[in-house]
């Protein structure tokens, strides 16, 4: 009987504390805030999400509008606990960003058990809208098609007709593996050799030496973060660009290049979701996230406030906080933002956004703090996004 009453009372209070919580409409931030991928999105995304929320008014269906943030570590077992009891305890009704590959897997399981909408602004795989989309399931930023069609395609264009790549040893650097050397064979090149490094290893001497081997006019990196700045650092003093060959990061965002310099990041072209130079409502936001955090925003920190901005937009439509029906909003109104303007959401949850090739200016020719990219050109969302008819996604009727 004591077991019994036990048992009740800690139902009881895990409902009450599931009622309180219901009080108020939560978002989730939960990303890399203290390792390879801190600056990537990390506590920036926190202040963006807080935008965001500060924008739409603070308060949706006549709650207050909450935010809780966590750091997954880059492990998807304390990821999926964080976002468990986000989920079921705290009445977390989304969570943002999600950056790593492997993490943003892990949660979508979880995201779609429970029946709740998880914001993909950090993660790149593109299984998250294939083969493991969900009806509440978001992409909202890149994907590693886009990166290898955007980014591998210019250079190929180039000339750079061969190829070696260094990638993160874990889901996305193995899909964005793939998704080069589709592209490369696709368009006449080759890829001479494929060598997988450690996630936020710090020595890739022995890697950089075996594409240095290779003769490969390019060298690419398919992985993000401190690695890639790690890399291209080391990169330069092993010679391989004094040697001839030439360096693609495949996905590159701007604390990247503030942290390697323009005099090393000279010349690499890259393929973004948003630049905070690109346009007026672009620099408009840019300046507000730089009053608060003293740092320019990225793809990701614009990404979230974005999907946050739009979810909150749903759940007003909606009427409800139940995530199938705010997902079906979120898919039926279009964004409406300087991130993606007038773009809508497939069935599929991927978000068609037009997107930015951009290099890296030379240090002569930044005229001002933070002033790191010329914008290329603009790629539509049609020419770099898979069509549907490619998608392996089960909601997506054909």
């Amino acid at each position: 009987m004591k077991r019994v009453a036990c048992l009740v009372a800690a139902a009881l209070l895990a409902t009450a504390s599931t009622v309180l919580a219901q009080d108020a409409v939560k978002i989730g931030v939960l990303n890399d805030q203290s390792g390879n991928y801190a600056e990537f999105g990390g506590l920036g995304s926190v202040e963006a999400a807080k935008l965001a929320i500060e924008d739409f008014g603070g308060s949706v269906l006549g709650k207050p509008i909450e935010i809780v943030s966590g750091d997954h570590q880059n492990k998807p077992d304390v990821a999926a606990g964080l976002a468990r009891r986000w989920y079921d305890v705290d009445g977390v009704t989304a969570i943002a960003d999600l950056t790593n590959s492997a993490v943003a897997l892990a949660v979508a399981g979880i995201a779609k058990e429970k029946q709740k909408v998880a914001l993909y602004n950090g993660p790149a795989t593109t299984r998250l809208f294939n083969e493991d989309c969900m009806a509440t399931g978001f992409m909202w930023t890149f994907d590693t098609a886009t990166s290898a069609k955007g980014t591998a395609l210019s250079i190929l264009r180039e000339g750079g007709d061969s190829w070696y790549i260094i990638a993160a040893d874990y889901a996305f650097g193995h899909q964005l593996t793939a998704d080069i050397e589709k592209v490369v064979a696709a368009n006449g090149g080759k890829t001479l050799g494929t060598v997988r490094a450690p996630l936020s290893t710090p020595d890739f001497s022995s890697f950089l030496l075996q594409a240095q081997a290779s003769k490969a006019k390019i060298v690419a990196f398919a992985n993000a973060g401190s690695d890639t700045i790690n890399s291209i650092k080391q990169a330069g003093e092993f010679g391989l660009v004094d040697g001839g060959q030439k360096l693609a990061a495949m996905v590159v965002v701007l604390s990247d290049v503030h942290g390697l310099g323009l005099d090393k990041a000279k010349g690499l072209i890259t393929t973004a979701a948003y630049y905070h130079d690109a346009d007026k409502p672009s620099r408009a936001f840019a300046d507000r996230y730089m009053a608060r955090t003293k740092k320019m925003p990225g793809m990701i920190q614009a990404s979230v406030y974005s999907s946050v901005l739009h979810y909150l937009k749903a759940v007003k439509a909606a009427g409800t906080a139940a995530g199938p029906a705010v997902a079906a909003k979120m898919k039926e109104l279009p964004v409406d933002d300087f991130y993606a303007p007038g773009a809508r959401i497939r069935e599929d949850g991927r978000l068609m956004n037009d997107m930015l090739l951009v290099e890296a200016k030379g240090p002569a020719e930044s005229k001002a703090p933070w002033d790191y990219f010329k914008v290329v050109r603009k790629i539509p969302a049609a020419e770099i996004i898979a069509p549907l008819s490619e998608s392996k996604c089960p909601l997506v009727k054909k």
